[in-house]
C-alpha cells in the first residue's frame, strides 16, 4: 500500500514549507510509516482527489483520505496503535491541543508577517496572484504593509518563545525526554520560516535553537532533507 501526502510547495517542487505538512511529515516519521510526498501549489489544492480539501496536508491512506495535521495525527494512533505513540495517552492529546491553539494564535501570526514577503516570492506567478489576493483579503492591508511589521514582530518573537524555552529547562523535548505530536507542532511553524526565509528567527545561544536543530535531526535528518534558505 502506498500512502500519498499533498505537501505545499512553491515554484521549486523539492522545497515543501507548509508548516502543516511538517507536522504530518514528522508525526508519519514517528510512527515508522513510508510515505509518497506529492507537491503541489496553492492553486491545484481544490482539484486534489476529486476536491476533498481547501487546504493540505490531505493524507492517502489506502482507501482513507484524512485531512488537517491534528486529524491526521489522531488518525494514525487510532490506525497504528502499535507504532511508537505520538500522544502517550489521552494527557498527551489534550497537552498537544494547547500547544497547537497557541502556535496558531501566538507563533504563526508573528512568523507570517516576517516571512510573508518571502513566502510570495517563492511561489509560481499564478499562485503568486492567488496568495497575494487572499492574504491581502484575510489582513485588510496589502502584502507589502503586513511585511512593515515583520521587525517588530522579530523583536516580539523571543519573547512569545519563552513558554517553549522555561519547559526546556527541565527537559529535552516537548515531549519529555523524546518528542512528541507538540514538538511537531512547533517545529513545523519554525521549519516553515528556515525554508523559506533568509531571515533567522533564533539566536546561536538560545535554548528553542538546540531544541530545533535537535528536531532536525530527529528520524535520519528528515527535517534537514530539505535546506535553508
Amino acid at each position: 500500500m502506498t500512502r500519498k501526502l499533498y505537501s505545499l510547495c512553491g515554484s521549486d517542487r523539492m522545497r515543501p514549507f507548509s508548516p502543516h505538512v511538517w507536522k504530518t511529515t514528522m508525526a508519519l516519521a514517528h510512527k515508522g510509516l513510508d510515505f509518497d510526498t506529492v507537491p503541489v501549489g496553492f492553486t491545484e489544492i481544490s482539484a486534489l482527489e476529486e476536491g476533498a480539501t481547501r487546504l493540505v496536508p490531505l493524507l492517502r491512506d489506502g482507501e482513507r483520505l484524512v485531512k488537517d495535521s491534528f486529524d491526521i495525527a489522531l488518525y494514525l494512533e487510532e490506525t497504528y496503535p502499535d507504532r511508537p505513540s505520538l500522544f502517550a495517552g489521552e494527557g498527551g492529546k489534550g497537552s498537544a491541543r494547547f500547544v497547537e491553539a497557541w502556535s496558531q494564535t501566538t507563533l504563526h501570526p508573528a512568523i507570517t508577517r516576517i516571512i510573508i514577503r518571502d513566502i510570495h516570492d517563492r511561489l509560481d506567478p499564478v499562485d503568486q496572484t492567488y496568495f497575494r489576493q487572499s492574504r491581502e483579503t484575510r489582513f485588510g492591508k496589502s502584502l507589502e504593509a503586513v511585511a512593515e511589521g515583520g521587525a517588530e514582530a522579530l523583536a516580539g518573537l523571543s519573547e512569545r518563545l519563552e513558554p517553549v524555552r522555561h519547559m526546556l529547562k527541565s527537559q529535552d523535548f516537548l515531549g519529555g525526554a523524546s518528542p512528541l505530536f507538540a514538538d511537531y507542532i512547533v517545529f513545523g511553524a519554525l521549519q516553515w520560516a528556515r525554508i523559506v526565509s533568509p531571515e533567522r528567527l533564533l539566536r546561536a545561544d538560545d535554548p528553542v535553537s538546540d531544541w530545533f536543530e535537535r528536531c532536525l535531526d530527529l528520524h535520519d535528518g528528515l527535517g534537514r532533507s530539505v535546506t535553508a534558505a
